[in-house]
């Protein structure tokens, strides 16, 4: 996948989309943070998304049925990748480590961590 940047509010509208798997700009609206954007505004990001390449669309006449093109977990691969090198040097140990010390993670959450990296490995 071809590196992607998006804004805030295309985020939140790409969350609603992963969420629903598809729809119309009425079914998206419901979904977003108070207070809602307006119709014409959602719109307007939308089309901005199927610029990006990470939204498409079905067509009934003149509206629209979205969704993505980007599975939120390839996104979310890349977003953590971007935050690794900007403030990590590009070290899953470093941010592992600040997580640890910041974040109050468990020993029992890192357990899971661990059985999920050996699972992934196992599965290559």
């Amino acid at each position: 996948m071809q590196k992607v940047e998006l804004t805030k509010a295309e985020e939140q509208i790409m969350q609603v989309l992963w969420k629903l798997e598809k729809g119309f700009v009425k079914d998206i609206i419901p979904h977003l943070p108070d207070p809602k954007p307006a119709y014409s505004t959602v719109s307007t990001i939308i089309r901005i998304l199927v610029d990006k390449g990470v939204v498409s669309y079905k067509a009934y006449g003149k509206t629209h049925e979205y969704y993505p093109l980007v599975s939120k977990e390839i996104y979310s691969r890349q977003r953590i990748k971007d935050l690794m090198l900007a403030f990590f040097d590009g070290s899953p140990r470093q941010l592992l480590s600040f997580l640890a010390k910041k974040e109050d993670v468990s020993l029992q959450d890192f357990e899971e961590i661990v059985k999920t990296i050996k699972k992934g490995t196992d599965d290559e």
